[in-house]
């Protein structure tokens, strides 16, 4: 499959070089005294090509056939200008820009962004690629066609509780930001995009890193980080209205308003959304309410910007999964019928920036943030017993009763605060020097209340059974340097990181807990690239990681048995390159990991079965991604990841029937579980008519196997899935456009599953059995949206 893959990418570049006739030479200067700007990005709409002007300030586009196209240039700190060219033989032009009279929103995320010539592999995406998918469901499945990357659904239709995972690696190593302000929990690690309801109708862009990649704030980054980029400067005024409905009664509103800019110095933006679905998975339901308010004022060397956003969730509870002996005959069973098993939550994030050009070459950013969450879920329990809440046994006529049913929640009310800040100083082409860190600080309680119970007991309403208060403290700084010689680009990023962790109580089987974790970790990351030209370079690097336990590995072990931090290095290098009809990004990538921690079903001195360090493991892949038009009409997307995900040696335990002991099973070479060897995506894209657009959308993902133990009859299988999307736009009258977008997902009817779990014991007869899981996503299925901008 590989050697065909990389076949016919040969093939599509060699038919985009015969294709093309003519050069087209674009120098672009200030217009304030002539100087060249190098980095300018120069793009031929209407084709794959963007390039950037090198240190002359000059873009080149070779092989352009001869036709009439719009040249768009942009540079930061100036306006954006766009002319129409005619190339009917070699061709020069060339742009004078003018500085832009405020400071543009991109200087905020600049030093934790890599660039073209980082030697690092990532993937910028637009919001006019996340408007394309945006009609209803999470940003996870707006992420999908991006390399190496697996999203799942809990309800089965993308909405409620989605997750994805990056070169297989889940949530919990994935580092995501917003504005360069951590957003994963400080102790799961994990986020939880239920809490961000419609929030991709609020970003301007965002790039993936896959990898270590460059240091950013917040947790480690094993599998990639996500840096978001939420609204920016509109100069215009502007109002939208996006309403979707679909399948399983899913439905989507959203209303987006914005001043523009109001005197020349000020600027207003707001949405407010409402998303709700029955889910495919019964009762599996979704009502999801979110809003975003941003407030700007913006000067000619400053900026100064104030974000609320807020995600309110009501969910019920669908994450038990589907047991393997229904999934033939009832792929949607949901074990719960309590009505009031639902999760809710409530989160708010306060963000205020602030950047100032302290002179031509020197820009500092700074940012204070205050996130604030709260909410529960609420459980029907049958027949636990008293004992397991700390109350007294119940005795009615004589008769001692130990156990009733009930209904318990489980609360988290946590603050999370601090700042963040950046000094970037850049020198002509040649140099360029960031200084960035952070303080946050976490302090969240965990307690669990007895709403109602069958037989009354010693508590009192409002009683918590347990209670548990963490505080954790993260503090971070990195430098980061690069230095180009003629074509040649050098690297260099150090971090240090200082974890305090300490959290007090009981958890919620009401065990003591006291412990304090310090912890301190260096993360240095070195690279090389080298620029052949305007359209291609190659890179290289090597980059190191650290990252602390989450929460549970804490909370279910005592200090003796405390799991050690992981420890990654990771190598990455690969070569990109862009002509007149595509572009074409390979990359290599060996992670080798040390005490990586994975569940090996052993239990600790305090008899728990927690994840468990290995001292050696890897994966080591190729990923693909590319881009081909082979005419104007007609756009082929596509990515492939080929990976070998090991542990070298695993001793898996095994339960056996009494649960008072287990049974060592030694494994060579093994596979990580959730780690697919194959990972690829295709969006073939035809537009039969101006402001209209068919696409056939496909991704196919490999076996992943359920645990750590390559074995067939614990693992999913692997699944191809085709969508195709509609589009169309037009105007009228005060109108600046109606889109109409249908989307219709799984059109072959596909019934697979993306995500799963698996356990099981011994049993008398030496026997092992096993119990799976699944989580199945929804057959065939449409979204229909209506977009209408004013």
């Amino acid at each position: 499959m590989i050697k065909n893959l990389i076949a016919t990418g040969a093939f599509f570049v060699l038919m985009g070089t015969a294709l093309a006739q003519h050069s087209l030479t674009v120098e672009v200067v200030s217009n304030e005294n002539d100087e060249v700007l190098s980095g300018a990005s120069v793009q031929l709409t209407g084709t794959l090509s963007t390039v950037h002007t090198d240190q002359s300030g000059l873009a080149v586009f070779r092989n352009v056939a001869p036709g009439t196209y719009e040249v768009q240039v942009s540079f930061v700190g100036f306006h954006t200008q766009a002319r129409e060219i005619t190339v009917n033989d070699d061709e020069q032009t060339r742009f004078s820009m003018r500085r832009s009279n405020v400071l543009t929103d991109e200087v905020i995320v600049q030093a934790t962004r890599a660039s073209e010539q980082t030697a690092t592999t990532y993937k910028n995406i637009s919001k006019e690629d996340i408007a394309k998918n945006n009609i209803g469901q999470d940003l996870p499945f707006l992420l999908n066609q991006t390399p190496s990357v697996v999203v799942s659904s809990d309800a089965g239709a993308g909405v409620g509780y989605t997750g994805m995972s990056i070169r297989g690696s889940d949530a919990t190593r994935v580092n995501v930001t917003i504005n360069g302000i951590p957003l994963n929990d400080s102790e799961s690690m994990a986020v939880v995009w239920v809490n961000m309801a419609d929030f991709a109708s609020s970003v301007d862009n965002i790039q993936i890193q896959r990898g270590v990649g460059t240091s950013t704030n917040g947790a480690g980054a094993f599998g990639g980080s996500i840096n978001i980029q939420t609204t920016t400067l509109n100069e215009d005024p502007y109002a939208e209205l996006d309403n979707s409905f679909g399948s399983y009664n899913t439905l989507k509103n959203t209303v987006r308003l914005g001043t523009g800019l109001i005197n020349n110095k000020f600027s207003f933006d707001g949405r407010l959304s409402r998303v709700k679905s029955d889910g495919y998975i019964d009762r599996a339901s979704s009502d999801l309410k979110s809003f975003f308010l941003s407030g700007a004022w913006h000067g000619e060397r400053s900026l100064l910007r104030a974000n609320v956003f807020s995600g309110k969730e009501r969910t019920y509870q669908a994450w038990n999964g589907v047991p393997e002996a229904l999934l033939a005959t009832d792929r949607t069973y949901n074990e719960f019928t309590y009505e009031g098993q639902t999760d809710n939550y409530t989160q708010t994030h306060y963000q205020l920036h602030y950047s100032n050009a302290l002179a031509d070459n020197l820009t500092l950013n700074t940012a204070l943030h205050y996130t604030r969450g709260a909410g529960y879920y609420e459980e029907y329990r049958e027949d636990d017993e008293f004992k397991s809440y700390g109350l007294e046994d119940v005795t009615i006529g004589g008769e001692t009763i130990t156990a009733t049913d009930l209904v318990r929640r489980r609360w988290l009310d946590n603050h999370f605060y601090g700042l963040t800040y950046s000094l970037n100083y850049q020198t002509g082409v040649n140099l360029n020097l960031t200084l960035g860190g952070a303080y946050n600080e976490y302090r969240g309680k965990h307690f669990g209340e007895v709403i109602w119970a069958q037989y009354a007991s010693n508590s009192a309403l409002g009683d918590r059974y347990y209670e548990d208060d963490a505080v954790k403290k993260d503090f971070n700084i990195f430098g980061k340097a690069e230095y180009r010689i003629d074509q040649l680009n050098l690297f260099a990023d150090f971090q240090y990181r200082r974890v305090a962790y300490t959290f007090l109580g009981f958890d919620r089987n009401l065990i003591q807990l006291d412990q304090t974790d310090y912890l301190n970790f260096f993360n240095p990351k070195v690279g090389v690239s080298y620029q052949f030209d305007n359209n291609s370079n190659v890179y290289a690097s090597l980059a190191i990681g650290n990252k602390e336990p989450i929460r549970k590995d804490y909370t279910e072990s005592s200090t003796n048995s405390r799991p050690r931090p992981e420890r990654l290095k990771n190598v990455e290098a690969g070569y990109r390159i862009t002509g007149r009809n595509f572009n074409l990004g390979a990359n290599g990538y060996a992670m080798l990991y040390r005490d990586q921690l994975i569940v090996t079903g052993q239990i600790n001195d305090v008899g728990s079965a927690i994840r468990q360090n290995v001292p050696d493991s890897y994966r080591l892949g190729l990923e693909l991604d590319g881009q081909w038009q082979p005419v104007r009409p007609l756009t082929w997307s596509v990515t492939a990841a080929v990976s070998r995900n090991k542990i070298r040696n695993f001793t898996e335990y095994v339960d056996l029937y009494d649960y008072q002991s287990q049974q060592e099973i030694f494994y060579k070479s093994t596979n990580i579980a959730m780690s697919p060897s194959f990972v690829g995506s295709s969006e073939l894209a035809y537009q039969p008519f101006t402001n209209a657009e068919i696409a056939l959308i496909s991704k196919y993902v490999s076996r992943q196997y359920l645990d750590n133990t390559s074995t067939v009859e614990r693992s999913l299988d692997a699944f191809f899935v085709n969508n195709v999307r509609l589009a169309y736009n037009m105007k009228f009258k005060g109108i600046k456009n109606v889109g109409l977008t249908l989307l219709i997902n799984n059109i072959f009817n596909e019934k697979y599953e993306a995500n799963g779990y698996t356990w099981g014991y011994i049993n008398e007869a030496g026997a092992r059995e096993h119990f799976n899981y699944y989580f199945p996503q929804a057959t065939a299925n449409f979204l229909l949206g209506l977009n209408l901008k004013f």
